[in-house]
């Protein structure tokens, strides 16, 4: 009877405090003249406020909110989010109670990757197919294949109007629901475009070349480019099927972009802009994904082997032999462990579905690149000698196969190892370094 009678009281309780916040967010909407209302399990206040006129506010005008208690509403926030600037727009979503709130540039992102399309279909055809069931495309990038240049990748970027459009036709396009094509689709939110300020690109003298063919050399790249105005590049470095193209002077090379975008290079219409300036980290996670952006290896550098120790972290015995110096390796990447409760549900995981910061091997590495890039998986084949004193070294030849044209790739570093796990660690590092 007592449970019975604590039961209605807290229910009472609750009616209570529902009437007084109902009240409450209706006395804040006659005060300030906003809206409000419930959308997909978030309620917006606002959006516009009354009186704008315009457009809304541009990206990077949005901040994210979390730890919010759940017992405060819009009556207690709006006066204290307002502290900082008039509110276009709230979107209220609740979080764990009882700690500090945490605040936030909000990323806005407004693409979503999309993976395992057929390498068949055209730009349009995966334009109109994403307009079928997705509301709000604005683009379709699609990069052609660096061997056969009628055919894609196997992903695409889809552009959406804003960053809510890109949500919800993700929470559409979730694996199981939606089969372009007959073929079930990977969806997942675009890395984030670096932004780099307009002061920073106003000294780029570097072009970022894409849709190169495989075949085009560097001294063809440097001739072309040389021809509208003859010693004006510096120096090319091609990679696969893209390129750098360095000038001596800036405006120079904003003359050749002008020029140049859109020219046919042996075959191949080639698509130039001007490098965009990141860190040596973010291009070569980029470099992994098969997605790098517009960069110089220079301007904040192309990783080289020092910048990979850093990223995978390696033992010092493996940097070591991989720098030819004897100079102290790069800490390992940090590491926790966590005990298994009983209860705890585990569920099966696809290794291919993690993101690359899950991984500090470059076997793994090297496994995850393979398969983004529909390639099979790469084969390892063990080597082995003696060295002068006896010990038994080895060193692994990987051999990488493109499934879309039969083609095959063989990598070997120019190091032995004393243990089989260095030797092959050295190899897949190797060979991610020359793809």
């Amino acid at each position: 009877m007592q449970e019975e009678n604590k039961a209605a009281a807290n229910g009472c309780s609750k009616i209570r405090r529902g009437a007084q916040n109902g009240a409450a967010l209706l006395a804040l909407m006659e005060k300030t003249g906003y809206s409000m209302v419930q959308q997909n399990g978030q309620r917006k206040f606002g959006g516009p406020p009354p009186g704008w006129e315009g457009p809304p506010p541009p990206r990077g005008c949005e901040v994210f909110v979390g730890k919010i208690p759940r017992d405060m509403y819009e009556d207690e926030l709006v006066p204290v989010f307002e502290r900082a600037g008039k509110i276009y727009e709230l979107r209220l979503m609740m979080e764990f109670s009882g700690k500090f709130i945490g605040v936030c540039v909000s990323l806005d992102n407004c693409r979503l990757f999309i993976g395992a399309i057929p390498k068949d279909k055209k730009k349009e055809e995966i334009l109109n197919e994403m307009k079928k069931v997705t509301e709000g495309v604005v683009d379709v990038i699609v990069y052609p294949n660096a061997t056969d240049k009628t055919k894609n990748r196997g992903f695409a970027f889809v552009e959406y109007e804003s960053h809510r459009a890109a949500a919800m036709a993700r929470r559409r396009l979730i694996p199981g629901t939606f089969q372009p094509w007959g073929h079930t689709i990977q969806v997942d939110w675009a890395d984030p475009e670096k932004v780099v300020d307009e002061e920073t690109m106003q000294r780029v003298k570097v072009l970022y070349v894409r849709n190169l063919m495989m075949s085009t050399t560097e001294d063809k790249i440097k001739a072309e480019f040389n021809k509208f105005k003859p010693g004006v590049v510096e120096r090319v470095k091609k990679l696969r099927d893209y390129a750098f193209v360095h000038f001596f002077h800036r405006e120079d090379a904003v003359a050749a972009m002008s020029v140049m975008n859109g020219k046919c290079i042996d075959g191949a219409s080639i698509e130039v802009t001007l490098a965009k300036p990141v860190n040596k980290e973010s291009s070569w996670k980029q470099h992994f994904n098969g997605q790098i952006s517009p960069s110089s290896e220079n301007l904040l550098g192309f990783p080289n082997k020092e910048d990979i120790q850093k990223s995978l972290g390696k033992p010092a015995s493996l940097s070591i032999r991989l720098n030819g110096q004897h100079s102290p390796a790069p800490p390992e990447v940090e590491r926790s462990t966590y005990p298994i409760f009983p209860g705890i549900k585990l569920t099966p995981i696809s290794m291919y579905s993690l993101k690359l910061n899950h991984f500090s091997s470059a076997v793994m590495h090297l496994d995850y690149f393979c398969h983004k890039n529909s390639w099979a998986p790469p084969e390892y084949c063990l080597y082995s000698t003696t060295s002068q004193d006896g010990k038994i070294l080895f060193v692994y030849k990987v051999l990488i196969s493109n499934i879309a044209d039969d083609s095959q790739s063989c990598f070997m570093p120019e190091k032995l190892c004393t243990t089989v796990e260095d030797a092959k660690e050295l190899a897949a590092q190797f060979t991610l370094l020359h793809l």
